[in-house]
């Protein structure tokens, strides 16, 4: 195992270079909206920008990334996303951020595409499982790492974009001089939500409200905690907190959903964030602290209802039929992130900010208990595949390095086997 890593080490390093920039932008634009006075129905708005254009790059960067190859697409789209992290310092305006926010997340999807890719053409069958693992640890960890940058230098000055736009274009660097060979790219994906409604219906509304909370989490987090008062540091660790939990939870959590009805796990997990926000919402200004101890909690619980979703639909469908779901997964993940951050924006208006915990309270509740409806609905079903930790910010790429999408048929582990033969012969 260690020799695989070690030959994807590059690749891991990009990555996670990259999403430590990525983390860093995306708080510290909830922070500067706030300062600014953007108002939380315009900041949702253009937070919800970034989810739309994670969404249209499913479409849109396949062809390209197959027209120009690999290496060059992600230098163009490495460059792109710099040049966007400077210029929202530069051009202080919702518009203008709307935007660059678009551009910024279709850039995104088409870096996640170029390394996954990477990722799957080296990764042995019998280890993809293993190297799923650990790319799942590392994109999380970097996200978590990537808050504290807000707290170098003024948010209102130049400097934290800039360092963010530093970590950005560095990672171009270990992804730019990689030896593995271009694989080949995955074609655009189709939703195929009747098959989706019909056959695990449940799953599919876990997806989708699995995107309404995270992308209001990653959207409006940041300006939540600075309007209750919390300094940038704090800030900082309100959502890394939330991000870690998120890391640490999903294990011991999908071990138990392995081994009882999915449902009923997921409709527990959907209650214990709700009332875990909840607490937070009660304790913000008596006890700030118990803030912190709410927020590991909430993403503990949270960020594993996306990865319950899959599991329970994947337990539903044939083998063949899988990976094709789970791309479908995805993007309603992603459409539910796009509504997430303009609807709790409105509310912190109306409601004050306290109101994104509510949000929270609500969306999961509802999930919460259509979980218990379709547990009268239906019979349990046995869990045909383990469960996987699962991040809903990523590409239809690396579903193909989870192994409960992995066909049957030997002609995929062929094809599999060459592309790895061929990356070998690239790199002596």
């Amino acid at each position: 195992m260690l020799v695989v890593i070690v030959s994807l080490l590059s690749l891991l390093l990009g990555i996670g270079i990259l999403l430590v920039g990525m983390g860093s932008l995306g708080t510290l634009l909830g922070v500067r909206a706030g300062i600014e006075q953007f108002g939380p129905p315009i900041t949702g708005v253009v937070m919800a920008a970034y989810f739309l254009g994670f969404v249209v790059g499913n479409y849109i960067c396949p062809p390209l990334i197959q027209r120009v190859g690999h290496i060059r697409a992600f230098a163009v789209m490495a460059a792109v996303i710099t040049a966007v992290a400077l210029l929202h310092a530069l051009v202080v305006h919702p518009l203008a951020w709307i935007v660059l926010r678009v551009v910024n997340g279709a850039c995104m999807m088409g870096l996640y595409m170029v390394v996954e890719s990477w990722l799957n053409a080296i990764t042995p069958n019998e280890r993809r499982g293993q190297v799923f693992a650990v790319y799942m640890a590392t994109t999380l960890m970097a996200m978590a790492a990537g808050q504290y940058l807000i707290l170098v230098g003024d948010i209102t000055s130049m400097t934290p974009f800039a360092l963010t736009a530093v970590f950005l274009a560095l990672a171009l660097i270990p992804v730019a001089l990689t030896r593995i060979s271009q694989p080949v790219m995955v074609a655009v994906p189709r939703l195929s939500l009747s098959m989706l409604f019909t056959a695990a219906p449940l799953g599919a509304a876990g997806a989708l409200f699995a995107g309404l909370a995270t992308g209001a989490f990653w959207g409006m987090g940041p300006l939540f905690a600075h309007r209750i008062g919390l300094s940038p540091a704090g800030v900082a660790l309100f959502m890394s907190v939330a991000i870690l939990g998120g890391a640490l939870l999903q294990w011991p959590i999908g071990r138990l959903s392995d081994n009882s009805d999915r449902r009923r796990v997921l409709a527990v997990v959907c209650f214990g964030a709700v009332v875990a926000a909840l607490t937070a919402y009660g304790f913000i200004l008596t006890i700030p602290d118990a803030l912190y101890v709410s927020a590991f909690i909430y993403g503990g619980f949270a960020f594993t209802v996306y990865s319950l979703s899959v599991a329970h639909t994947n337990d539903h469908l044939d083998r063949d039929q899988v990976l094709e779901a789970t791309r479908s997964l995805l993007l309603l993940h992603g459409i539910g992130a796009v509504i997430g951050p303009a609807v709790a924006g409105l509310l912190m208006e109306m409601l004050g900010a306290g109101s994104l915990l509510l949000f929270f309270a609500v969306v999961l509740g509802v999930l919460g208990l259509y979980a218990m409806v379709r547990m009268r609905a239906r019979l349990p079903i046995i869990p045909t595949e383990p469960f996987k930790p699962m991040a809903g910010d990523t590409s239809q790429v690396v579903l193909e390095m989870d192994t409960r999408t992995a066909p049957p048929d030997s002609a995929a582990e062929e094809t599999q086997a060459s592309a790895v033969a061929a990356s070998a012969q690239a790199q002596r």
